[in-house]
């Protein structure tokens, strides 16, 4: 599902903020400097994951202090869609992680199914070592099958949209993190 420029205007008037975009920008900032202390001597191959993560990875790289590589993976369970579904790999993690200390960079860190995929699928092309950084941990009270190495912040188990997460494709370009009232 797509919105029209009405139906979007419409949720972002019916959403609540959650997180304001000074408390977005200083979580960013907390994760910079937890990859800078931790990579300043790595070289690592940044993946950041397309589409979500194409804001928090264009505001991240600049305050990283030390030389990488940069490629991008494009995997996605949500579609335009509120809930999970199959895996599907758009763009895969190239050859080029052999060898590599790979940083992948996610926006959310939901289920966790999607970044273990691509921690799976990065250390069988032969990666050396695998860190991942996430804007946002969602508190969902589920056990996850992987745990972000650097977390900016984390949110409440609510369908969340702004900063590069979507609501049935729009609102990606928000500085602050909105929810769906009652969701």
């Amino acid at each position: 599902m797509t919105l029209g420029n009405r139906e979007a205007r419409t949720i972002l008037q019916d959403a609540e903020m959650i997180r304001s975009a000074d408390e977005v920008q200083a979580a960013v900032q907390r994760v910079a400097d937890g990859i800078n202390a931790t990579l300043a001597d790595q070289h690592p191959l940044v993946l950041s994951v397309m589409g979500g993560a194409v804001v928090f990875t264009g505001q991240l790289l600049p305050m990283l202090d030390f030389p990488l590589d940069f490629d991008y993976l494009h995997v996605s369970r949500y579609g335009n869609g509120q809930q999970g579904g199959v895996l599907h790999w758009k763009v895969a993690p190239r050859e080029n992680v052999k060898g590599k200390v790979v940083l992948v960079v996610d926006d959310i860190l939901d289920e966790g199914e999607t970044l273990h995929a691509i921690k799976q699928r990065v250390l069988e092309l032969g990666a050396s070592q695998f860190y991942s950084a996430v804007f946002a941990d969602k508190a969902n009270g589920k056990g996850k099958p992987i745990q972000a190495d650097f977390v900016g912040m984390e949110l409440p188990n609510r369908f969340v949209f702004g900063y590069g997460m979507d609501i049935h494709g729009a609102w990606r370009n928000l500085p602050a993190i909105y929810a769906v009232k009652g969701k």
